[in-house]
């Protein structure tokens, strides 16, 4: 790269140091050279060394310094004066790192790393003047540090992959010549304000999708790969680094299938075009723009250009009609050089064949895998935060057929961001300790309940009803609507007026009524700003009550923040309802989100375009009451997944207890998917072997019934499992009679072998597999809990092996809760200590009681002594199968206490039980493999589809020709 140089120490006549202008002169004087002669030597111009001689450049490059060096017989170091330079001083780490963030600055406007040094030292001297030794050495260790960061080799690691095997390695990392990642790496950290670690994580995962994509220097390739992330969760940052860094490696051609309507391609396209496309604006070759989608080019044909061409194209026929026909007129020549990369965003919804057979595919599927037929040099990466549907393609491809888009070369599981406000933010996660659950554990108390007599007030009956039907604002929404303004108002007095703040209305699919809800609801913002403009204090005591209700449900200290009175954010109601517009986001409306404007107070009312894809910036407060069967079309509307920086405290949602326990169950669903990868990752099962488990739950299907075609419904091992029962009919006492009778009978019959105390209760060793068998024959529960047939069959399926796994059991009371003891005997234990299980607040929809969790991870350990420094689930199971070996299962009783309080009443409530309860656990041995099938019974009933049509057909109008 250029030096900046200092004064030659070399003496003029003066007795002054010569300057670098002065001895390159005398240098070309002495040696009898004309400018001429030197410049055609050292493959320079004769105006630039002319420049040189007379001071007005200042900046050679080591190059050109070398080659005048070599023509003069003099070495580098005498030209710029090193050899006897004072050696410079050691540098200061603080200020190395303040270079280091105004080279960046400099970086994310576009320049190179080279440039950007020159201009940040540049930028300096102009106020500062020249660099004193200190400075010189802080600035050249600021660059050696972000050279040195792109020089470094990654190793593939593979951790969060699971790859097809023998994939040669052909990618080490982004380099210091990069053109785009280095820009798009100083953009996020110096632009957008993103934290190190943030971008450090995108930086790792981008690197490890890129090392697994095909070798664009290949003379044929087609790949196909699979990343999944969170929704909310930055995916797009992750797309955007993968595909700078392919770009940097090779890759000419970007093609970036977007979501099906207009609104969720133009997002797409001015997130491009800022974070990447503005970053080297000669570097990229745009064919569609954000008003505009792909057409054909005059030429009818794509050229091979120097800018690498990019394109994001909406998943809808005509574009990609478009797309295939200008391929195919592309002369095969061309088509050879140019490797094109494919990022499928959102890829489960449109791109996966949807018509339930194999050999006949929906349109927009079929011209996906004609594309990819027509192209040479080809990968395709499809991303997604809900991959059900994804990974119930068949990976055989049909005979004499195109290609399916299964992810057969690897799949990709991001890791959580941190910060990230998802599923376990708002339901917890499994407790370390089921008797001592931790707040962090416990999850966020910020649902609140919609009614079904609510419901009826914001969305219509039917179909038929939605041209005459006449929404209202009820009570629940007049929360709602009221908290927003207030949150908004807390975000004023923190800080935060000049960002995003927006609250999300979602009651139904149709576009009608929305109109009809936001004209009330502007009329309710009317309203509201004429009473706080008079000083109505029953309408400030009102609001003063809601605030100090939802203040002390949710500690703004647990996320470092103060918590916001309503003193101080009662000055800023008026403003903030000023700054309210109310945006009808669907197919009919003409208004749509403008974030790039300035900031923005946004009530959005809207349906379908809504549930995926689309970011609502700075979402604060949702009302969601938009119904859905779908597992994946359900995950998608979450919305209020992302991140909340500065207001992690504040997210409030409202929904039917219906939806909560939806997205409950969901989270469990989601969570299960990501051990499933990162299980078959460990035991370096490949993408073509790998068939996700995916849980079935009453009422939802996972994903379009035409789209599991190729699932099938057959048993799957639950080798290494612990399960446990968590839904009780708490008010059915002959249900729960039955079931402590069952164990009272187990008890009783296993005692012979002996009954000693454990670490949390007692333990029988030594059970027989016959006895064990017919307790949990007998035992009943809810079939999300899995103590069912699939179970029970599997267990069969493992004892009847050469080895005899399962001969003897362990079985053990838990006895933790306290002093309370139950009423009735339970066998031979006699009285047994209860445990506390409070309920969730609010019953599943089939009126069960959801404990949330039933089993603390020490009770694993129940027939072991000693205990893992981890206790991680898979810790303590692996700890305990290290000792007792892989054929001895773990049965564990509870007896739950009728009586069970909450510690905390924020997100529970006493389980009000007709009698003690009798809850099992079930630690099975890791006993290899799993089984490659999915358990997914096939539904004919399509469910609910999520209904796009409507936008589609509102976007026809601008469709490509």
């Amino acid at each position: 790269m250029s030096l900046r140089l200092r004064p030659h120490s070399l003496p003029d006549h003066r007795g002054e140091p010569m300057s670098l202008s002065s001895l390159l002169k005398d240098l070309r004087v002495q040696s009898g050279q004309s400018l001429q002669q030197v410049a055609e030597k050292v493959g320079s111009s004769k105006a630039y060394l002319s420049e040189l001689e007379r001071g007005v450049a200042k900046n050679p490059g080591i190059d050109l310094l070398k080659a005048l060096a070599h023509n003069y017989g003099v070495s580098v170091a005498t030209l710029i004066g090193e050899a006897d330079a004072a050696p410079l001083p050691p540098p200061v780490a603080g200020q190395v790192e303040a270079w280091v963030s105004n080279i960046r600055k400099e970086q994310a406007a576009g320049l190179d790393l080279e440039t950007a040094a020159n201009e940040a030292r540049a930028s300096f001297e102009r106020l500062l003047g020249p660099l004193d030794p200190q400075h010189e050495a802080n600035w050249k260790a600021a660059v050696s540090e972000l050279e040195a960061a792109f020089e470094r080799k990654i190793e593939y690691l593979g951790n969060y992959s699971l790859r097809k095997p023998r994939r040669p390695h052909w990618y080490d990392g982004p380099r210091a010549g990069d053109l785009h990642w280095p820009k798009l790496e100083a953009f996020l950290l110096s632009r957008k304000g993103w934290s190190k670690e943030t971008v450090a994580s995108i930086d790792a995962t981008s690197t490890e999708v890129v090392s697994l994509l095909e070798n664009p220097a290949q003379s044929e390739f087609r790949g196909r790969g699979l990343v999944v992330g969170y929704v909310q969760s930055g995916k797009t940052a992750n797309m955007e680094a993968v595909i700078a860094k392919a770009v940097d490696a090779g890759y000419r051609f970007v093609i970036i299938l977007t979501g099906m309507t207009n609104s969720l391609r133009t997002q797409t396209q001015d997130r491009i075009e800022s974070d990447l496309v503005e970053r080297n604006k000669y570097g990229w070759h745009s064919h569609t723009t954000s008003d505009s989608d792909f057409r054909k080019p005059a030429s009818k044909w794509f050229s091979i250009m120097d800018p690498v061409q990019i394109a994001a194209v909406k998943k809808n026929v005509a574009p990609l009609e478009a797309l295939l026909g200008t391929i195919e007129k592309t002369p095969p020549t061309h088509r050879a050089r140019m490797p094109v990369l494919i990022v499928d965003d959102e890829c489960d919804q449109a791109g996966v064949n949807a018509t339930g057979s194999q050999y006949n595919m929906t349109a927009i599927n079929a011209l996906i895998r004609k594309i990819l037929a027509a192209l040479p040099k080809v990968q395709y990466v499809g991303y997604t935060a809900t991959p059900f549907a994804n990974v119930l393609i068949n990976p055989e491809k049909p005979t004499g057929g195109l290609d399916d888009l299964y992810p057969e070369d690897f799949i990709t599981s991001l890791p959580k961001p941190e910060g990230y406000f998802g599923p376990e933010s708002l339901f917890g996660r499994d407790p370390i300790d089921a008797d001592d659950e931790k707040p962090e554990e416990s999850g966020l108390d910020m649902i609140r309940g919609v009614d079904d007599a609510e419901v009826a007030l914001v969305r219509p009956p039917s179909a038929k009803d939605r041209f005459t039907f006449e929404p209202g604002i009820p009570k629940s929404l007049d929360k709602a609507l009221s908290y927003f303004v207030l949150a908004t108002a807390a975000r004023y007095v923190r800080g935060q007026s000049r960002q995003h703040s927006s609250m999300l209305v979602h009651t139904t699919v149709y576009t009608h009524p929305h109109h009809a809800l936001a004209d009330k609801i502007a009329a309710w913002q009317n309203g509201l700003a004429k009473k706080i403009s008079k000083g109505d204090e029953k309408t400030f005591d009102r609001l003063e009550r809601l605030w100090l209700e939802e203040v002390a449900k949710v500690d703004a200290g647990r996320f470092g923040l103060a918590p916001t009175s309503f003193s101080a954010l009662r000055p800023e109601l008026e403003k903030v309802l000023d700054d309210i517009a109310i945006v009808v986001e669907n197919s009919d409306s003409e208004t749509r989100l403008d974030y790039a404007s300035g900031p923005k107070k946004y009530i959005v009312v809207g349906g379908s375009v809504l549930a995926r894809g689309l970011t609502i910036e700075g979402l604060v407060v949702s009302y969601f009451v938009r119904s859905s069967n779908q597992y994946d079309t359900l995950l998608q509307m979450g919305r209020w997944f992302g991140y909340r920086p500065g207001y992690e405290d504040l997210p409030r949602i409202w929904m039917t207890d219906d939806l909560r326990t939806s997205f409950r169950d969901l989270a469990t669903v989601e969570a299960e998917i990501r051990a499933d990868i990162q299980q078959y990752r460990k035991r370096e099962v490949t993408p073509a072997d790998f068939s996700i488990r995916v849980r079935r739950i009453p009422g939802l299907a996972i994903t379009a019934a035409k789209k599991m075609y190729a699932a099938k419904a057959c048993d799957v091992s639950f080798s290494g499992e612990h399960i446990q029962t968590i839904r009780f009919p708490h008010r059915d006492e002959d249900f729960l009679r039955h079931n402590w009778e069952a164990a009272a009978e187990l008890v009783d019959a296993a005692a012979s072998q002996g009954i000693k105390p454990a670490r949390r209760g007692r333990l029988i060793e030594g059970v027989s597999f016959d006895l064990a068998m017919k307790f949990l024959e007998t035992y009943r529960s809810d079939q999300r809990d899995l103590i069912s047939g699939k179970l029970l069959e599997y267990i069969r399926l493992e004892a009847s092996r050469a080895d005899q796994p399962y001969e003897t059991w362990n079985i053990a009371i838990v006895e933790t809760g306290g002093t309370r003891r139950s009423v009735e005997p339970l066998g031979a234990f006699g009285n047994v200590g209860l445990v506390n299980r409070a309920r969730l607040k609010g019953l599943t929809r089939d009126g069960l009681a959801d404990i949330k969790a039933l089993m603390s991870r020490d009770d694993v350990l129940m027939d072991v002594t000693g205990s893992p420094d981890d206790r991680s689930w898979d810790s303590v199971k692996e700890f305990r199968q290290a000792l007792v070996g892989d054929r001895v299962p773990l049965l564990l009783l509870y007896a739950i206490d009728e009586a069970s309080v909450p510690r905390s009443e924020k997100l529970r409530e006493p389980l009000g039980a007709v009698r003690d309860m009798l809850g099992i656990g079930l630690v099975l041995p890791e006993r290899g493999a799993k089984t490659s099938y999915v358990r997914v019974p096939i539904n004919q009933d399509d469910g609910d589809e999520e209904d796009v049509q409507a936008d589609i057909d509102g976007d026809a109008g601008q469709a490509a020709k």
